[in-house]
């Protein structure tokens, strides 16, 4: 019998596709990207998507000490220190999780700069 399982909050935009918010299976979490859309630029952009990430990581009872990987889409490398910078603020008190950053030319949300994915293990 597998344990596979949907999580979901409605305190995060619901997906605009055929997909879930996350994923809960195996001990591990996998949520699916979410993009920024918020003014400012890049900065604000990865608060709001750490913030929504944070609210799917606590509907299955997790926080950003149970990351173990994300996964980051920039639209623009140049933006990487100050995406950096409000990211690094989400894992302040925590080992950062093993990253990829990965440089694309544009995300869904036509005003997105930046989107997140991540997977975390329940200890």
């Amino acid at each position: 019998m597998s344990d596979r399982r949907a999580v979901a909050t409605p305190d995060v935009p619901p997906p605009m596709g055929p997909y879930s918010q996350a994923i809960a299976g195996g001990g591990y979490l996998f949520c699916s990207g979410q993009v920024g859309s918020v003014e400012g630029g890049v900065g604000p952009q990865t608060r709001e998507v750490m913030a929504k990430l944070g609210k799917v990581l606590a509907a299955d009872g997790l926080t950003f000490a149970d990351v173990v990987k994300t996964t980051i889409y920039l639209t623009d490398m140049r933006d990487f220190a100050a995406m950096n910078a409000a990211y690094a603020e989400s894992f302040a008190d925590v080992a950062p999780p093993a990253r990829s950053t990965i440089g694309v030319v544009k995300l869904p949300r036509p005003q997105g700069l930046v989107e997140v994915e991540l997977i975390a293990r329940r200890r």
